[in-house]
């Protein structure tokens, strides 16, 4: 009866090309991430006065609540990736636990539009959480196994334009239509936009699933970076050239440790999963203090509260070109800008403490610039986690990851790192405001941004150490070739 969408062993399902290409497989995955971000923007300017309104919380315990509710999020969202990871690297096929992801999707979706108790919203935010666990670690892995990762950060940029425009529209058409038409519409659009991608993720047919009715030749399939033969360390430095690697004299069956222990040891996996931590807490910390602090400074309904995100969400459309240029000369300095550019303007954020167009102004402009700061940032970082890995098994003898890799498991790593920061993100800046002010929260977050300059400078795309020994000793081989002195091959570290 499915045949046409499914296929049989020997009958092909209908339009199998089409399904399979790089273009559609990159579309679902952007489309799965705008509808879980989406999802949780609608929430961020209806929140505040749903939970007065409905869940008939006192007013002076919102701002705490929101908070809570955030981290809620976040917390589920933590303990769901690395067990998604674990999974989807055990399963030839990335489909189906793309499919168990929209239905908790739907199924929190249902929660929070009955949600007339707290009760009833914090299981939502748990399972959207936890669907969002599923759409990060699954999406990310099929996009390495679709397009590699020698252009996996003009994918990430396309992602990235998808939970801008989610991030954008979320909460903007949320605080539209909940002031127009009330609560039940803002989840009509919700349920809507579900069906739409449900309709991709059941067409969508994976390249290495599609190999069997195509052929080997027909399909282009990016499976395990181990076969290559290269740590793609060209990535961290455009003058480097990429090392001879030596397989080391031990088999898969040796393994005393985890994969995932395996990938942590690693200095430059570890630092851009440090980056998307604090990239993470930056970006989120405004979902619990903005929508309140326009509402307090100018007296903004939750329309002005959506309308705000505009200025923070523009800049990141810039994403594939940011991603394009982290593929070709690497993500060390991309990232490290990124840092340093959020980090003042968050502390001069401070500047906007009363009425007035120019305070308007003034404020539209900071967010405008911090939005250009994380993209900047996040963009290079999550391609960043795909280059370590994948650096990771070019040292690796033939199989140590397995026959699917470990890149679920490192974006598993990856969602656990952006979790812990929509956690920490709302709670740390919440807290604050509540206790010290405005002030001093965008005091406190700025100088967050400037602490992970050091480690995104030394350790992103490789030791900077060992990259600048390297280029010395190469320096000194073209000026003595008699010398018997040998590059290091090793820079990922």
């Amino acid at each position: 009866m499915f045949a046409w969408l499914t296929g049989t062993e020997t009958t092909p399902p209908a339009f199998l090309e089409l399904r399979s290409s790089k273009v559609l497989i990159i579309s679902t995955v952007a489309a799965a991430v705008f509808t879980d971000v989406f999802l949780y923007g609608i929430i961020v300017p209806v929140l505040p006065f749903a939970l007065s309104g409905r869940a008939g919380i006192a007013q002076d315990n919102v701002q705490s609540m929101i908070s809570v509710l955030l981290a809620v999020y976040g917390g589920a969202l933590l303990i769901g990736a690395p067990i998604c990871g674990w999974v989807a690297d055990r399963f030839d096929s990335r489909r189906w636990s793309f499919m168990v992801g929209l239905l908790a999707l739907a199924g929190s979706t249902v929660f929070l539009v009955a949600g007339n108790s707290l009760a009833l919203i914090v299981v939502g935010r748990i399972l959207q959480g936890l669907s969002a666990a599923v759409v990060w670690v699954v999406g990310l892995a099929l996009l390495q196994d679709t397009v590699g990762s020698e252009a996996i950060g003009q994918a990430m940029g396309y992602v990235g334009i998808a939970m801008s425009l989610a991030y954008l529209l979320g909460p903007l058409l949320g605080g539209i239509v909940f002031e127009s038409a009330g609560y039940y519409a803002v989840f009509a659009m919700a349920f809507g936009l579900l069906g739409i991608d449900a309709i991709l993720r059941l067409i969508m047919i994976e390249k290495k699933v599609a190999r069997k009715w195509l052929g080997a030749e027909a399909v282009e399939v990016f499976v395990d970076d181990e076969h290559k033969g290269s740590t793609d360390d060209h990535k961290a430095d455009p003058t480097y050239h990429t090392p001879e690697v030596e397989t080391p004299a031990v088999t898969p069956d040796k393994r005393k440790l985890p994969r995932v222990c395996s990938l942590l040891a690693s200095y430059r996996l570890d630092a851009a999963l440090f980056g998307c931590f604090i990239s993470a807490c930056l970006l989120t910390s405004f979902d619990s203090i903005l929508p309140l602090y326009v509402n307090e400074l100018w007296d903004w309904n939750s329309v002005g509260a959506g309308l705000i995100f505009l200025a923070v969400t523009i800049p990141s459309f810039i994403g594939p070109l940011v991603g394009g240029y982290a593929d070709k000369h690497g993500s060390r300095w991309l990232a490290t800008a990124g840092f340093v550019i959020t980090g003042p303007c968050f502390i001069l954020m401070r500047l906007v403490d009363h009425d007035g167009i120019r305070q308007k102004v003034l404020l539209c402009a900071l967010l405008a610039v911090i939005g250009l700061g994380v993209t900047l940032s996040l963009t290079p970082l999550m391609a960043e986690v795909s280059y370590a890995v994948e650096a990771q098994g070019a040292k690796r003898p033939a199989g140590f990851f397995g026959k699917n890799g470990a890149f679920a498991q490192a974006y598993g790593l990856f969602n656990m790192a952006y979790a812990g920061g929509t956690m920490v993100g709302p709670l740390l800046a919440g807290l604050v405001k509540e206790r010290a002010g405005w002030g001093t929260a965008t005091l406190v977050l700025g100088c967050v941004s400037l602490i992970c300059v050091i480690p995104t400078v030394i350790w992103c795309g490789g030791s900077i150490f060992k990259l600048r020994r390297k280029q010395r000793v190469e320096k000194q081989e073209k000026s003595n070739p008699n010398s018997s002195t040998s590059a290091s091959s090793e820079v990922d570290v």
